[in-house]
C-alpha cells in the first residue's frame, strides 16, 4: 500500500494525503457476509450521548469478520483482498475447500490465490494458531485474551505485536505500545503484521470528509462558556485555571491514568505502556 499527495488545487486539497488503494482487488463485498450496521450518533441505549461529536455519514454495511479461525485443518485460498468502512486494516475474503466463505484480517505480502490454514503449525502470514505453537520471536497480530473467545488485540492497521517468551503456562506478549503482557498458551493469533501500514500517514485535508465518516465537529472546551465546560469563560484566551485538564463532565483528561488499579487482570501485566 502507498499513499497519494494531493496537488494544492483548492483549498480542500491542500493538506489532503490518501490512500491509493492499490492492494484492493474488488469493490463488489461478498453479499453472505454482509450486516445491517444501524447508526445511533454516540447515543447509548437509554439514547443519552455517550460519545460526542458523532453522527450523519455514509451509509455502511458491516463485515462480519472471523476472529475466532476455529476451522483448523481446512485449507482456504485467498479470493480478494477488500476495503471495510469498520475498520483500518485490509479484510480478505476467504475461500474454503468445503465451500465456505469467510473475512479475516489482511496481513502485509497476503496475495490472491495464497492458501492458508488454521491450526498448523507453518509460519506463514495470515496462518493462525496457538501461541505455543510459534516460535519465540514471531511477529503476530490478531491476539486471544481468553481461549476460543476471539482475537481482541492488535487489530488495527499496521500494528504487530512480538512473542517474547514463554514462561510455563502463559506467552510474554511486547505490544505496540511497548506493554509486556502474560496470555495463557492456548490462545490463538496469527502470523505477520496487519496491512495498511501507511494508514498513520493519511491527512483527510477538509472538514466534509470527516462529516462522510461520521465524525461532527469538536469545540475546544476553552472557547466556551462556563455553564457547558469547565474549561470555559474568562476574558480572551484564559488558561484552565484549574492543576490539570478535564473532560466536560470534569474528570481528569489529557494524560490521566484511568485504569483501575485494582483490576485483577493487572496481575498479567509485567510492563505498564509508555
Amino acid at each position: 500500500m502507498s499513499t497519494r499527495v494531493v496537488k494544492p488545487m483548492t483549498n480542500g486539497t491542500r493538506n489532503m494525503i490518501y490512500s491509493d488503494f492499490s492492494e484492493i482487488t474488488t469493490d463488489t463485498p461478498e453479499k453472505s457476509l454482509l450486516a445491517k450496521k444501524d447508526k445511533n450518533a454516540g447515543r447509548n441505549n437509554s439514547g443519552q450521548i455517550t460519545v460526542r461529536h458523532r453522527g450523519g455519514g455514509n451509509r455502511q454495511l458491516y463485515r462480519v469478520i472471523d476472529f475466532k479461525r476455529d476451522k483448523d485443518g481446512i485449507k482456504a485460498t485467498v479470493a480478494s483482498i477488500e476495503y471495510d468502512p469498520n475498520r483500518t486494516a485490509r479484510i480478505a475474503l476467504l475461500n474454503y475447500i468445503d465451500g465456505e466463505k469467510r473475512y479475516i484480517l489482511a496481513p502485509v505480502g497476503l496475495k490472491v490465490g495464497t492458501i492458508i490454514e488454521s491450526g498448523v503449525t507453518e509460519i506463514r502470514p495470515g496462518n493462525a494458531l496457538k501461541l505455543a505453537n510459534i516460535p519465540v520471536g514471531t511477529i503476530i497480530h490478531n491476539i486471544e485474551l481468553h481461549p476460543g473467545r476471539g482475537a481482541q488485540l492488535v487489530r488495527s492497521a499496521g500494528s504487530s505485536a512480538q512473542l517474547m517468551a514463554k514462561e510455563g503456562e502463559y506467552a510474554v506478549i511486547k505490544m505496540a505500545s511497548g506493554e509486556l503482557r502474560r496470555i495463557r498458551l492456548e490462545c490463538k493469533a496469527t502470523i505477520g503484521q496487519l496491512s495498511n501500514i501507511e494508514h498513520r500517514n493519511i491527512r483527510i485535508g477538509k472538514a466534509g470528509k470527516s462529516r462522510h465518516l461520521g465524525r461532527r465537529p469538536h469545540v475546544r472546551g476553552s472557547v466556551m462558556n462556563p455553564n457547558d465546560h469547565p474549561h470555559g469563560g474568562g476574558e480572551g484566551r484564559a488558561p484552565i485555571g484549574r492543576p490539570g485538564p478535564v473532560s466536560p463532565q470534569g474528570k481528569p483528561t489529557l494524560g490521566y491514568k484511568t485504569r483501575n488499579k485494582r483490576k485483577i487482570t493487572s496481575k498479567y501485566i509485567i510492563n505498564r505502556r509508555k
